[in-house]
């Protein structure tokens, strides 16, 4: 008889927002995070300093609960200039790099035994690259990913993406613009492009580009 191969262990994630650090506490102790991994490529907030990356890796220590920065790989404003489009962060090339697969390799193996959460700075997950670049990618993996809300509910990732769609409304492709069995993914990936769009960090060329708010401090 055949052994069903164990489903991996979901990994979290979570804005710091305006949160006082005993409430951002409160919320991973929650959801029973063991280690945090960090993905923001600039590790501060000026307006929440307890959201410094030395204050805060303090403060985890303090509670118990590992820190780990994965900015440099997995992070919204990458610095290589190949991942850019005329001024503005393209997630899809992101994903493509070599840093990027590697860091999530990482990512992955470092929680493989404990219960992990990723952190960036956006309050609502469809603002923030930890969505819709790094969550998507861990979701294609086939690893489940939950996400932890400011009032301390948890949100499935597949819920996420049913509210990507539903905001990019008429903008996303019509389901016969697809072959048969693809037009979902067709959708859906227009979607997650839409919001990238939106949200991404822009500045890396070209004048007058506008300013994504991914990575921003609250």
């Amino acid at each position: 008889m055949r052994t069903k191969s164990p489903s991996p262990p979901p990994i979290h994630t979570i804005g710091h927002s305006n949160h006082p650090m005993g409430r951002f506490l409160e919320l991973l102790r929650g959801a029973g995070i063991a280690v945090l991994a960090d993905v923001r490529s600039v590790p501060h907030s000026r307006r929440w300093p307890q959201f410094r990356r030395r204050d805060l890796a303090a403060a985890l220590a303090d509670a118990g609960i590992d820190y780990a920065y994965f900015g440099e790989a997995l992070g919204g404003r990458p610095a290589d200039p190949g991942c850019y489009r005329d001024g503005r962060v393209d997630y899809d090339l992101v994903a493509q790099t070599p840093a990027f697969r590697a860091g999530l390799d990482r990512l992955i193996a470092l929680v493989a035994d404990r219960p992990a959460c990723i952190l960036c700075a956006e309050k609502e997950p469809l603002d923030c690259h930890r969505t819709l670049l790094v969550a998507r990618r861990l979701a294609e993996r086939g690893i489940p990913v939950r996400h932890i809300l400011a009032d301390g509910r948890i949100e499935d990732h597949d819920e996420i993406e049913r509210r990507l769609l539903a905001a990019a409304g008429r903008a996303a492709p019509d389901l016969f613009d697809a072959a048969p069995g693809q037009a979902g993914d067709a959708a859906l990936a227009r979607a997650y492009a839409l919001r990238a769009d939106r949200i991404g960090f822009a500045g890396r060329k070209g004048r007058g580009a506008r300013k994504g708010h991914d990575e921003t401090p609250p």
